[in-house]
């Protein structure tokens, strides 16, 4: 059995960094070895937060795919140099690309994601594999969640058992007879813009700021009546829903009503922002829960960057004391590994596992060559 080293490339829909990683991966086993966090530019950032919410001209569009795919050839290039690794070295680049938007239900269905591949395999000199989600969405499946097939083959043997990636959005893996995935909801990605809006900081570190303030239940239960949340699945969601402007046409909404309330109106109009940062952090942890106890698993396993935040794990854990639940190791590399792995599936030709996932017709390979 024959193992090459891959790298996988990821940047979240929260936008906090390019992650980097090199794996060794064969058909048992995706190892990590190095780890690498390139700085994302706050321009580029704001340029693709305005793209969410706003109509772009062709060109507007043109020239984001070009720069975000020459931030992921400096990243990939930036590794290379730290780690003083040569091109043949790899065998492949797994690049995920920037998700503008998703849209697998519309009435044409989609999902965009940026970052041209041409130029990461111009600038680096290796293999480039992309464009991961739209082939699965041709055989009519949603595209997304990607990450059950990885952590069934990273948990191989695991009975019973869920994962729940919190990056951007938070999307739960289902480990059972049969793997079972899709996306739960907003994961860390409101409780960032907000912060951001209101500290000028990237993220609540560890969940401090939203310890300060209080759960304001009202808010809490008008933002769980989003019809996302009792959709049945396969679903996945994005940017291009849960945002800024969704918390405050809700917010204007309870204010609004106020008028007919004296009550309400004196809750609201003393919510302090803390306040709002404490009920986000709930709606996530809530939201993660009520799916996790759908399938009542013995173990609940958490990775990606929310896995960092600690007031947030503890809020989950409590929201199920009778499930066992635990941090993975490498929590915070493991959507970077899984694009170094499906880098590895289809340069070896093999379809992923996914159509108990996404509801597509049939499994199918993933993601195009780029030489």
């Amino acid at each position: 059995m024959q193992t090459k080293r891959y790298i996988g490339v990821m940047s979240g829909t929260s936008m906090d960094s390019v992650d980097v990683v090199s794996c060794m991966v064969d058909a048992s086993a995706c190892s990590l070895e190095y780890s690498y966090a390139h700085p994302f530019p706050e321009v580029l950032k704001e340029q693709i937060l305005h793209a969410v919410t706003h109509a772009l001209t062709l060109r507007e569009t043109g020239t984001l795919d070009h720069r975000l795919g020459l931030l992921f050839a400096d990243a990939v290039s930036g590794f290379m140099q730290k780690y003083g690794l040569c091109t043949e070295d790899i065998a492949a680049i797994g690049l995920h690309g920037q998700t503008l938007w998703h849209e697998p239900d519309g009435t044409d269905p989609f999902s965009m994601q940026m970052g041209d591949a041409n130029l990461v395999a111009a600038r680096t000199g290796m293999p480039v594999v992309a464009d991961f989600r739209r082939k699965d969405m041709a055989f009519g499946g949603n595209g997304a969640p990607l990450a059950p097939a990885f952590h069934r083959f990273l948990l191989q043997g695991a009975e019973n058992a869920a994962v729940v990636n919190i990056g951007g959005i938070a999307n739960i893996s289902v480990l059972q007879e049969e793997t079972l995935g899709y996306d739960t909801g907003p994961g860390n990605m409101l409780m960032d813009a907000w912060i951001a809006e209101y500290k000028e900081l990237p993220y609540d570190k560890e969940g401090s700021w939203a310890g300060e303030g209080k759960v304001d239940y009202i808010l809490f239960e008008a933002m769980m009546q989003d019809p996302y949340f009792s959709q049945t699945p396969p679903k996945s969601t994005g940017r291009e829903r849960f945002n800024l402007q969704w918390l405050s046409k809700i917010i204007e909404a309870l204010q609004g009503n106020a008028n007919n309330n004296s009550s309400l109106f004196t809750l609201h109009s003393s919510l302090l922002p803390e306040d709002v940062q404490r009920t986000l952090l709930e709606l996530t942890a809530q939201s993660i829960a009520n799916e996790v106890l759908r399938f009542n698993p013995d173990i609940l396993l958490l990775c990606g960057g929310g896995a960092c935040n600690t007031l947030l794990v503890e809020r989950i854990a409590a929201l199920m004391p009778n499930v066992q639940t635990g941090v993975m190791e490498d929590a915070q590399n493991i959507e970077a590994m899984m694009m170094a792995w499906l880098a590895y599936k289809r340069m070896h030709n093999e379809t992923v596992a996914l159509k108990s996932v996404t509801g597509a017709r049939e499994n199918t390979i993933l993601g195009g060559v780029y030489r």
